[in-house]
């Protein structure tokens, strides 16, 4: 991340001097000592060092300690005073301020001494982030796999991983893309580096451009203070753009220069920053369909496309069902702290049997969600949702002979055809739902019928529009 420093002094030529030694690739300085709002812009700046002088905030408060009072909290504050005594040293020390210099002392020693705040503050930014690190590290081994395509997959993966090139990651909602991002990240040399994710779909328009590159104080309406965008944060690490054909077109010329040059401008801001990032995007869209139809610009298609990586969807890589079940299974058993440690023969193979929409995200809420419910310390058929079991969770043996659930036997024949009926109607409409994401209209046209008994029937099976958001 990049190191923000605020010059606050009433010596403006010593503020130059001092932006003109410490302006480096990652540290960011702005001097507002010479505003007649200097204090407001301090107080509502991002700033990660405060370098102020009392002279400049005569007005506002009584006194530098009043003045820290009123400052944030979080930034390192370098407090520089008239008075060449320790006693007033040790009382900017004891109100909150980091350091509290003589405003007389040479300037080698004050860039000495702002030389050890900035390390300082560096390393405390180390540890914060390795703070948010901790726990179980994303790595290769967590898409290890039996599946030939999937083998040739992650070979691919581990070409590119250590390199710093861009990369698109493609695939269908669920496949993990988040979490491959993270372990590529992970393999890379920037894994010392911050990795920020943002989903491009997930906020309003008028509210992304702000996140991906910030804005300074007064750039529109309510901004009170200066933010961070998510390209500043992840100076020296890593950025993750999902859902990027969700991105609309003027935000796509933006972004095309960012890429191009590395450099961000902030909402507001009068100049641009320069950011050493990684960026990783991912889409479950096709990309080349969005430029056809022309809300994806071609040149960030070709620009974001040098390296693509696809991960193939979990019907095409059903050997690793198993294995997923078993480690999900091992994950929530501590998450959750339930004694569930299996799955049954009959329960792994309706599993392994079913075509998975939602791909691994949905294997990993049906795991959980099954140890939820779970009353033995083994996940039954009868533990599963209601679209593993019943009539279509028929089992062939080797002649392709079909076997009946034992408790049809003790059913009438029309009974045993209300419930195929039931399960065949229960099982598509989940399976329509979940391709269409929950879009009733849509879901309706390929079912056939209309809205209204659409409706009904989710209403009778207990099919919830939101589960297939």
């Amino acid at each position: 991340m990049l190191i923000k420093m605020v010059l606050a002094l009433a010596d403006e030529e010593k503020e130059k001097a001092l932006e003109q030694e410490f302006a480096m690739t990652d540290i960011e300085v702005e001097r507002v000592g010479h505003y007649p709002d200097a204090w407001q812009r301090v107080v509502q700046s991002c700033a990660d060092i405060i370098v102020i002088c009392e002279a400049v905030f005569v007005g506002p408060v009584e006194s530098g300690l009043g003045l820290l009072s009123v400052l944030p909290e979080g930034p390192a504050t370098v407090m520089l005073h008239d008075d060449n005594s320790t006693d007033i040293q040790a009382s900017y020390i004891a109100a909150g301020a980091h350091s509290a210099l003589y405003s007389g002392i040479s300037e080698k020693k004050l860039i000495g001494a702002l030389e050890a705040t900035i390390e300082t503050r560096r390393q405390l930014m180390h540890l914060e982030w390795n703070d948010r690190r901790k726990g179980q590290k994303p790595k290769l081994s967590d898409f290890s796999t039996s599946s030939e395509v999937m083998q040739l997959f992650m070979s691919e993966v581990q070409r590119v991983a250590a390199s710093d090139s861009l990369l698109l990651i493609t695939g269908e909602t669920g496949v993990g893309k988040e979490h491959l991002a993270k372990v590529i990240h992970e393999e890379s040399a920037r894994s010392t580096g911050p990795f920020v994710a943002v989903n491009t779909a997930a906020l309003p328009e008028q509210l992304l451009e702000s996140e991906l590159f910030g804005h300074k104080r007064g750039a529109f309406t309510g901004a009170t203070r200066s933010r961070r965008g998510a390209f500043e944060q992840a100076h020296g690490g890593t950025i993750f753009l999902d859902e990027i054909g969700e991105m609309p077109l003027h935000l796509q010329t933006k972004l095309l220069r960012v890429l191009q040059d590395f450099e961000i401008q902030p909402i507001g801001a009068e100049k641009s920053s320069w950011v050493d990032v990684r960026v990783i995007a991912a889409t479950n869209r096709n990309l080349e369909e969005a430029v056809d139809s022309g809300i994806f610009r071609k040149d960030l298609y070709y620009r974001l496309s040098v390296v693509c990586l696809q991960i193939p969807p979990l019907r095409k890589r059903k050997e690793d069902i198993p294995h997923l079940a078993r480690k999900f299974v091992t994950h929530f058993k501590h998450k959750i702290g339930r004694d569930v440690g299996h799955i049954s023969a009959t329960a792994m193979t309706a599993l392994a049997d079913y075509e998975w929409p939602g791909n691994v995200r949905e294997l990993m809420n049906v795991i959980e969600r099954s140890m939820l419910l779970c009353q033995t310390p083994e996940i039954r058929i009868e533990d599963l949702p209601t679209v593993f079991q019943g009539a279509l969770r028929l089992q062939k043996k080797e002649k392709n002979e079909l076997v009946l659930p034992e408790e049809w036997t003790q059913s009438s024949l029309v009974e045993v055809m209300r419930l195929v009926r039931e399960e065949t109607e229960k099982r598509y409409l989940d399976i329509v739902l979940a391709q269409t994401k929950g879009n009733i209209k849509e879901s309706a046209r390929r079912a056939g019928i209309t809205t209204r008994s659409l409706y009904s029937k989710m209403c009778e099976y207990g099919l919830k529009k939101e589960n297939y958001k």
